[in-house]
């Protein structure tokens, strides 16, 4: 395993705000999904999947079980 998929994989189901200034540099560029926030849900702001397009991080979604619809995506920008 490569050490940005290590990276990847170590941040799943972390906060972004959580992530070291090493991962965050890592990532920068990629996409997260982040589960919506709704009162009947109040999830916890946690990266739910991560990838170099919003495609895979659906796809890293659908292979999980869960369902796209429910999250929203963003682009990691650098730490600085």
């Amino acid at each position: 395993m490569t050490a940005a998929a290590k990276d990847r994989e170590r941040a799943i189901g972390r906060s972004p705000e959580r992530l070291t200034l090493d991962e965050r540099i890592q990532l920068a560029g990629k996409y997260i999904a982040l589960e919506f926030y709704s009162p009947e849900t109040l999830p916890l702001r946690r990266i739910e999947a991560i990838g170099d397009s919003l495609d895979e991080c659906v796809r890293m979604l659908k292979a999980r079980g869960l369902d796209p619809a429910h999250f929203e995506f963003t682009r990691l920008g650098p730490p600085y």
